[in-house]
Parts: structure tokens; C-alpha cells; sequence
């Protein structure tokens, strides 16, 4: 994002979520899968959500939606969209927001399309549902889109069945599909997972024409770090439901405030430096957590008695934090574990199985 002078104001959020929570009733009790998550997101701006596969990433997304349909689930909290309340709205209100006001690119683009039907008849349906348009209107408009998008031959492939499309070509529809009524918002789910890097970075670079020549805002849920530190203005880290840090993308990669964002970022390979025989890991199962405490504290080696307590997110200058390590000796104990990953219990303990295998 530009760094906006002093003198301006500051931009009113398009998108404020406030302790959003989403459980779900079972036989033995109950499942907390998001729990008390609050964020913004401003016009314009891109919010990388990264965490493990089970941090609660694509089901608050789907509860700022309202598209967990299961009578077992509760959805509570406050999601604000330019200026109101998407929880108190009524479904035929609701079913208007989506797709014309915010639209969601869902992690398999297979899925997402009915096989059934042709792209071109599926874009522009979505087009009709929303628009006071004649089917020749929006087939046209369809065309146009597929165009954008970089379908080659739109004119021709608009009649073409979702089977016929690679995945890379079939990311591309769904996106076509989502920007088919120009949304203010734009929520990606995974849009590059199962893709080659060279579809990868043409998806990324997609994804910035189409905010510069739309100006609208995109959460991007991933769990690649990579893809987040090239296209996020502010990163979300999740995990067990509930979000561990969050800031500016310079500041969440060069100064990672949160154990479980450093054992992110030190997974990641390195291009320069010295070479490593082996990544350091997380050790444990994503899921685990410290009861009532830290969710991340059964995986932590640096978890101490102040971890069983819940640590609100707390910090300065936008960059927050849920960790109850004394912040002065956040850097010195990094730098610790990055040099000498086999210090703690929990990491001899990794160590040690991973010789094993």
C-alpha cells in the first residue's frame, strides 16, 4: 500500500471483524474452530491469512460469509461491511452481499464449477443473479472477462466445459467468475495451491492487475509463506482459531514476534546463505494446544508457566502479538533456536525422530 501523509485521514475500514466465533455442536460437546478473531481490512489492501492447514483460516471466512449452512454450528461476533452487521442481516439481504459486494475464490477450482454446465452459462448466471442484464449482455461480458483473465480464444472457449480446462485455465474462470460484478472485496482461498510456480506467479500477477484496475481489497488464505511476502500488505498469522500475530508484511517478516511465526518462516528454504542438511521443523500435530492457555503452547519448546493463560494480542506501532515471552528477549532467544535448534526438550525430541526416519 502507499504511505499515505500525515495530513490525510485515515481510511475507515471496509471490512471489520469484531471476536468472531464459530463453534459446532457434537455428541460429546462442543468444537471451537474460530475463536474471538478480530481484524480489519482497509479499500485497497491485500490481507495475507497464513497458519497450517486447521488453523481456522477458510472456516472464518466462510462465517464472515455466512456460508457454514449446518444447523450444528454457532456463529457469533461482529462482521462490519461498509457499515453493516453481515451476521444481522436477513438471508435474502445476504444472498445480495455475496458475489456482487464480496466474492470468495474457493480452494479447488474443480469443485467450485459445475461440471455440467458451461463456464460461460455458470459466469453468466452469476452475472444475472445479481444484474438487470439480457443473457447476450452477459455472455458478452463473460467473453470479456475470460479475456481479462487470460483465456486464450475467450470467444470460443466460453462454450467450453470446466473438464477442458487445465487447473491453472480453471483458477482463471473462477476468478472471472468472482470479479464478474466488480466486488469491493475479494476473499482467495488457497487460489495457488496445486499449481506449478510459473501458474503461481501468473495467478499472483493477476491478482495485482485486477486490484489496480478494480480497487478491490483481497484476504488471501494461505498456508505459503512465499506467496504472502509477495503479494500481502498485511499479514494475519492463525492458529488454533484464534490469531497469534499480526502487522505490516515488512515488519511480521524481518522482526516475527510469535514462536509459531518464527518455526513459519524458519521452514521456509533460504536462497543465499550458508546450506542446511536439514529444515528446522515444528514439532508436534497441528491441533495441539495448551488446554484453556496458549493454543500453541504443546508445541512450543519455549512454553513456560504464564502459557496457561490465554495471552491477549497486545503491541505498538500495528504490530500485534499473542505471546507472553518478555518481549525485550524476543530477538536474542530467535537468534538462539536459529542457531542452535537442538537446545530445548521439544527440539532434541524432533531431532531425534527425524534421525530415526
Amino acid at each position: 500500500m502507499p504511505d499515505r501523509s500525515l495530513s490525510e485521514p485515515p481510511v475507515e475500514p471496509l471490512l471489520e471483524v469484531s471476536d468472531l466465533r464459530v463453534r459446532f455442536r457434537s455428541g460429546t460437546g462442543h468444537f471451537t474452530a474460530v475463536d474471538g478473531l478480530s481484524f480489519s481490512v482497509r479499500p485497497g489492501e491485500v490481507l495475507g491469512v497464513v497458519g497450517e492447514s486447521g488453523s481456522g483460516k477458510s472456516v472464518s471466512m466462510l462465517g464472515v460469509l455466512r456460508l457454514i449452512r449446518t444447523p450444528n454450528a454457532e456463529i457469533s461476533g461482529k462482521v462490519i461491511f461498509r457499515g453493516r452487521d453481515l451476521l444481522a442481516l436477513k438471508d435474502r439481504e445476504m444472498r445480495a452481499v455475496r458475489g456482487r459486494e464480496i466474492a470468495m475464490i474457493f480452494q479447488d477450482p474443480m469443485t467450485a464449477l459445475t461440471p455440467v454446465y458451461t463456464v460461460g452459462w455458470q459466469i453468466a448466471e452469476q452475472i444475472r443473479a445479481h444484474e438487470r442484464i439480457s443473457r447476450k449482455a452477459a455472455r458478452d461480458r463473460a467473453v470479456r472477462l475470460l479475456d481479462e483473465v487470460g483465456i486464450p480464444a475467450p470467444g470460443k472457449r466460453v462454450d467450453s466445459y470446466p473438464h477442458e480446462f487445465s487447473g491453472g485455465m480453471r483458477q482463471r474462470v473462477v476468478i472471472a467468475m468472482a470479479l464478474s460484478c466488480n466486488p469491493g472485496l475479494l476473499i482467495a482461498d488457497e487460489p495457488t495451491t496445486a499449481l506449478d510456480v510459473t501458474t503461481q506467479a501468473q495467478i499472483l500477477d493477476l491478482m495485482r492487475r485486477l486490484r489496480a484496475d478494480h480497487g478491490s481489497a483481497i484476504v488471501m488464505i494461505t498456508h505459503d509463506m512465499g506467496v504472502v511476502s509477495e503479494i500481502a500488505d498485511e499479514v494475519l498469522v492463525m492458529y488454533g482459531g484464534r490469531a497469534v500475530e499480526r502487522g505490516p508484511r515488512g515488519d511480521v517478516f524481518r522482526a516475527p514476534r510469535h514462536p509459531y511465526t518464527w518455526g513459519l518462516l524458519d521452514s521456509v528454504p533460504r536462497v543465499g546463505g550458508p546450506r542446511v542438511r536439514r529444515l528446522p521443523t515444528i514439532p508436534g500435530a497441528p491441533g495441539a494446544s495448551g488446554g484453556g492457555g496458549c493454543p500453541f503452547a504443546g508445541r512450543c519448546s519455549h512454553r513456560h508457566a504464564a502459557c496457561d493463560e490465554v495471552p491477549p494480542l497486545t503491541g505498538g506501532a500495528g504490530h500485534l502479538d499473542a505471546c507472553r515471552l518478555p518481549g525485550e528477549d524476543r530477538e536474542r532467544i530467535r537468534r538462539g533456536d536459529r542457531s542452535a535448534p537442538e537446545t530445548t526438550p521439544a527440539r532434541r525430541t524432533a531431532h531425534a525422530a527425524d534421525e530415526e526416519r
